[in-house]
């Protein structure tokens, strides 16, 4: 160590203390990384490698970034999962005696980033936390046996949740909310369920320790007990809780103050939803490339706030079951959408507000600059017009019953914009290194300094001017460097005239440099006054910042009111535009919907073309619809726009229909697609298995599920069989009879109708005209008898000699299976095929025959095939219909 230079033991000692972390070291106008980690930052950031001698014979590696463009590489080490710690330099290099004092001020980390061009703007920042049980965190082998303490926190606007989950209702929580950051006890090995995607931090198994984190849950809150947040004091919530406050005091204990709340988890109080059923009904991100556009999100985000839209997208990932709440957000929702002028009001008011939580967040944790406080203060003198807006209808001031509860939570915090008004000026400096953040006339001891150093340029005019005369030397100027200061420059060809009293400072090629009594004592009155002016500056901005701080909880609670407002203003532009109605919510098991539409294609087709479809279930009576048709002719899209609509409706958002009626779903599930799990060694039909199984295992009566094309990732007649075996399992299961749409193209499973009571058979309608097919996207009553692949592979451009060559084979296969169980159907009644030529009966064959259906659009064609299958069925029966 003695033969290091100081810099060099001073960088070392930081990073002892911060292994695990890059440690940016501020070297004047550069933040300097060295060792690994300057081979690390050269390799990611794609920065110059290069050398610095620190101590005899030592040169180690070094990369360095300017100091103003540190946030954007930060941006892009935090992406890729990296924390970086931010050693500062604490004294001015100008004035310490010695090595500069440097202190690391911050770790950050992806799940604690508080700052706005680091953060997704519309989307939170979550810090998360998995306590495993006692057992486990005793050595026992099983590193995640039974229930967890979930807990999980964004730094930057104060929002803690924490509680006790089942592994499933954990993973589903980390599908939902997608944190940045996973902490877990270090020794213990990632939960199997954990996104291997996810960023995973192994802390201090000591922050797990039920009584530590009880102590430290009831130290920061100042409470009795974690009951005091309805979390029990035994709950495993608790040690998660622990984890997190102590790993924040670690990497930003700056923003600590702002966690002023617990949330206690309910599960019971959200439909559940997993990780499969959120991406296949497309809620957040849409496609193979996940991108937001197309999503269920980006359809309905119109909010004017950052804050709105924060909250719109936990409001999609958590729909309500209780009916009361749902309908207490679709009263706001009506209330703005009743009037459109009512709405381009608070457009506009909304449009203005500034990101309250954020700033607040910033401000509390002493990185706020001084335009940040003042758009703050900005954003609270417009909640007045807020209220004022949406009390204009009331008799005295009242608010309309339906937006009440928002509107007397938009408390305007007066005294906070009046104390920022009072002292930081509209037109304050980026940084607080600007002369111009507190309000002129606020402290006069500043304004006398500020006189001062702005009449610099009067003064070094009037002594230019004064020398010159008295010196007669016409080319003498006055001017300033940081390493001299203020000094008089005379040419080399005038320096025999400089008088006796100037004293050299400084020799140049061409001239002479000087320095005079009367320039020192200026010179120093200069620096003195800014020095003094600079620190009045900085006292008056953090007294005012920590009056902000004061008033964080109401601060955050006049946030969530307005993001409130915000959302229902959305969803009612949303309405508006999209022609969406409110939906009806009840206890009962029924899903009615008519004209329903799948709101995310409906958007992606020309005005008008999506062609809606009706929808009856109930638990007790048709319980599950059987779907068949071609691919392609709309099944996947109807399956999921029941889905979403249902959704829809328990987030308190009105939907895509011409009226609604939902019994509240407890749970939704989704069987779509067909995918390999190759991490895991898991085929296409094992993970369709598996996702069955968890269907089957955890529905209820309540639930909602959709299966489409269950059991095509094996042979056809394995897969038959277990499409049957779950259709009769749904229905017959006691306590089950889960509300099931149920889409295949084993046409054999339409027979179940006949047998299970509470079946429906439905198809899409299709038109064949002169060998081609048209899809009328129309969910009709009854199956289908033929899938139409072939057609679809020439319509997906297949060559024309493969396609020729699949008819052929396919007819070679029907007329073998005709010939095979020919037998078997003779006593079979009479089918009325819905294209057929020639109906079994002599009366219906007559109609027929005096039809041109040629002549016909497919629409009329359809028409008049359904109201003859319709007679024959009055006449043969269902059965032989």
């Amino acid at each position: 160590m003695d033969a290091l230079s100081p810099i060099r033991r001073q960088y070392l000692d930081v990073k002892r203390r911060y292994p695990h972390a890059i440690v940016f070291f501020r070297l004047g106008d550069f933040y300097e990384t060295f060792d690994d980690d300057a081979e690390l930052c050269s390799r990611e950031l794609d920065i110059t490698l290069t050398s610095k001698p620190m101590g005899k014979g030592l040169r180690v590696p070094l990369a360095g970034i300017p100091y103003h463009a540190v946030d954007g590489y930060i941006a892009k080490l935090i992406a890729k999962g990296y924390k970086v710690a931010l050693c500062e330099q604490m004294s001015d290099p100008a004035t310490s005696k010695g090595i500069v004092d440097r202190q690391v001020v911050r770790v950050v980390t992806p799940g604690t980033v508080i700052e706005g061009n680091l953060l997704d703007e519309r989307a939170n920042n979550y810090l998360a936390c998995l306590a495993p049980s006692r057992r486990a965190r005793s050595g026992s082998a099983d590193a995640w046996p039974g229930d967890v303490g979930f807990a999980y926190i964004d730094i930057s606007t104060g929002e803690f949740v924490a509680g006790a989950l089942t592994q499933e209702q954990a993973a589903e929580e980390l599908a939902r909310i997608r944190p940045a950051e996973v902490l877990i006890p270090d020794g213990a090995a990632a939960p199997p369920w954990l996104d291997a995607a996810m960023h995973v931090t192994s802390v201090e198994p000591l922050w797990f320790d039920h009584d530590l984190a009880t102590v430290t849950v009831q130290e920061h809150f100042r409470v009795a007990s974690p009951e005091a947040f309805g979390i029990d004091r035994a709950s495993l919530a608790v040690p998660a809780c622990g984890a997190v406050l102590m790993y924040l005091r670690d990497n930003q204990a700056a923003s600590v103050p702002l966690v002023a709340s617990i949330r206690a988890h309910r599960a019971a109080e959200y439909v559940g939803l997993d990780a499969h059923t959120m991406r296949n009904l497309e809620l957040f991100t849409a496609g193979r490339d996940l991108r937001r556009d197309g999503s269920l999100l980006a359809t309905l985000d119109l909010t004017n706030t950052s804050m709105g839209a924060r909250l719109l997208r936990r409001r999609l990932g958590q729909p309500l079951v209780d009916i009361a709440a749902i309908d207490r957000r679709l009263d706001a929702v009506a209330y703005c959408h009743e009037s459109a002028l009512r709405r381009a009001r608070l457009s506009d008011m909304l449009r203005e507000m500034p990101d309250v939580e954020r700033l607040v967040g910033r401000i509390v944790a002493s990185s706020a600059q001084p335009r940040e406080v003042v758009a703050l203060r900005r954003g609270l003198e417009m909640i007045p017009r807020l209220r004022a807006e949406l009390a204009s209808n009331g008799a005295d001031g009242e608010f309309d019953p339906r937006i009440a509860d928002i509107a007397t939570r938009l408390r305007p915090c007066d005294d906070v914009a009046a104390a920022i008004a009072q002292a930081i000026d509209d037109e304050t400096g980026a940084t607080l290194e600007a002369d111009n953040v507190v309000r002129p006339g606020f402290s006069e001891e500043l304004d006398h300094l500020r006189l001062i150093t702005r009449d610099v340029r009067r003064f070094v005019a009037e002594l230019e001017a004064g020398e010159r005369e008295r010196t007669g030397i016409k080319s003498l100027k006055v001017g300033y460097n940081r390493v001299f200061g203020y000094y008089i420059e005379i040419s080399k060809a005038n320096a025999a005239l400089a008088p006796e009293h100037y004293e050299r400072r400084q020799s140049l090629v061409n001239a002479e440099r000087y320095a005079t009594p009367q320039l020192r004592e200026y010179e120093s009155q200069i620096l003195t006054a800014k020095d003094r002016a600079a620190e009045i500056e900085t006292t008056i901005f953090r007294q005012v910042c920590a009056q902000v701080s004061a008033a964080a909880v109401q601060l955050l609670a006049t946030a969530g009111a307005v993001a409130e407002l915000d959302v229902a203003w959305g969803l009612a532009e949303a309405a508006a535009r999209y022609n969406y109605v409110r939906p009806a919510l009840d206890t009962g098991d029924a899903i009615e919907i008519r004209d329903g539409r799948h709101p995310m294609v409906e958007r992606s087709l020309a005005a008008g073309a999506f062609v809606p479809n009706d929808t009856q279930l109930s638990s007790s009576g048709a319980q599950i619809g059987i779907i068949t048709g071609p691919n392609m002719a709309g099944k996947s899209t109807y399956l999921r726009q029941v889905a979403v609509i249902v959704l829809m409706a328990q987030c308190g958002s009105f939907v895509p229909a011409s009226s609604a009626s939902v019994g509240v779903a407890d749970r939704v599930f989704t069987r779509v697609g067909a995918g390999d799990d190759l991490t895991s060694g898991q085929s296409t039909f094992m993970v369709e298995m598996i996702e069955t199984s968890a269907i089957l295992h955890n529905a209820t009566a309540r639930s909602l599920v959709i299966l489409d094309e269950i059991g095509r990732g094996t042979s056809t007649y394995d897969g038959m069989a277990i499409a049957r075996a779950v259709v009769e399992y749904l229905h017959n299961r006691p306590g089950l009879q889960a509300k099931t749409l149920f889409a295949t193209h084993y046409h054999e499973l339409v027979d179940l109708a006949a047998h299970l009571p509470r079946v429906r058979n439905f198809n899409v309608a299709v038109a064949e005209e002169r060998g081609r097919i048209v899809f009328l996207r129309r969910i009709v009553p009854g199956g289908a008898d033929r899938s139409y692949g072939v057609h679809v592979a020439e319509l997906a451009g297949l060559p024309k000699a493969v396609v020729q060559r699949a008819r052929e084979v396919l007819l070679e296969l029907e007329t073998d299976g005709r010939e095979r169980t020919g037998s078997a159907r003779a006593s079979d009644a009479p089918q009325l095929s819905l294209f057929a030529a020639t109906p079994p009966d002599d009366g219906l064959r007559r109609k027929l025959a005096g039809i041109d259906l040629d002549a016909m659009t497919p629409l009329d064609a359809m028409r008049v095939l359904y109201e003859l299958r319709d007679r024959a069925r009055s006449g043969a029966g269902q059965e032989g219909s």
